[in-house]
């Protein structure tokens, strides 16, 4: 007679799923920078975008039929947020250090967190946060003849951060119609299919080629496949709270990467910049968490 042990099973912590999404889409995004001068930020994306979908279409096969056009909104308005903010974005890194896009990026869900708090303490993070940036800005970097960061880099970062407060809003609308990655893999074919007049205009020929298109893939799962997938994983784990604190140290984990990666420098005021808005973040999800809510 013989008996079966059952092995044990090994359940990942949710922080861990949640670290590690945040260092695979800064490293993606890192790896995509090397690709910029060969198929552009726009070419990028959209392989980006459209080995995303295709990825996930395969593995998640959402359902398409009996449909509302409520859903379909839904889905086609996460589409264009996700596309405008990773267009935006991949600008921005074309422009700026890793780190310092970031950065400039995360005003827009920092916004969003602010916007829906009564705390007069909240003051004190956006202030913060907006020093951060300001110091960015003027004196951060070495990317112009006055020692400030590009300026159209900086406005292509806020516009990424406005396209990242519209993605977390229609996220939650997909979030409701949708059930599983269905919502997301929809969602990355119709920003795929938006980016293709740019992506193939930018890209030319490049996309075409063996090397690029490997690259595009690798960048897709680095950037959107792998760290969707963990952080849906961890969310159904952690709080909302606990996953915002996590999040806030993506600005850290962006200027690692540009560091290791594209080997970009760090200077005092960019090092100084990049901790004020990290303190802005956590401080600003810490309070949330624990202040209790206001009577409307």
């Amino acid at each position: 007679m013989t008996s079966t042990a059952t092995a044990p099973r090994i359940r990942t912590p949710a922080q861990v799923l949640v670290l590690g999404g945040v260092m695979s889409v800064q490293f993606g995004s890192a790896f995509a920078n090397k690709l910029f001068d060969q198929a552009g930020p726009a070419g990028v994306v959209f392989m980006r975008l459209a080995f995303g979908a295709a990825v996930l279409l395969v593995l998640v096969r959402p359902r398409v039929r009996g449909r509302s056009a409520s859903d379909w909104r839904a889905a086609i308005g996460f589409g264009l947020m996700l596309a405008g903010m990773n267009w935006s974005f991949y600008e921005a890194l074309d422009r700026l250090p890793l780190g310092a896009a970031v950065t400039i990026e995360f005003i827009g869900p920092l916004t969003v967190a602010v916007l829906g708090s009564r705390r007069w303490i909240d003051v004190v993070w956006v202030v913060l946060a907006g020093g951060g940036v300001a110091i960015l800005g003027l004196g951060g970097g070495e990317h112009s003849a006055s020692g400030g960061l590009n300026v159209t880099g900086i406005l292509f970062a806020l516009l990424a951060g406005a396209f990242w407060a519209g993605y977390i809003v229609m996220s939650k609308r997909v979030g409701q119609a949708y059930s599983g990655l269905d919502g997301l893999a929809t969602a990355l074919l119709i920003g795929g299919l938006l980016l293709i007049p740019a992506g193939t205009i930018e890209g030319g020929h490049a996309l075409l080629e063996p090397h690029i298109l490997a690259g595009g893939l690798a960048v897709a799962l680095l950037s959107s496949v792998i760290p969707y997938s963990l952080e849906l994983t961890a969310l159904r784990r952690l709080s909302t709270a606990a996953f915002g604190l996590l999040m806030s140290l993506e600005p850290a984990v962006a200027a690692l990467a540009g560091v290791l990666v594209l080997h970009q420098a760090l200077s005092l005021p960019t090092t100084v910049a990049i901790a004020m808005v990290v303190v802005a973040s956590a401080g600003s999800t810490l309070v949330s968490r624990r202040a209790p809510t206001p009577d409307l």
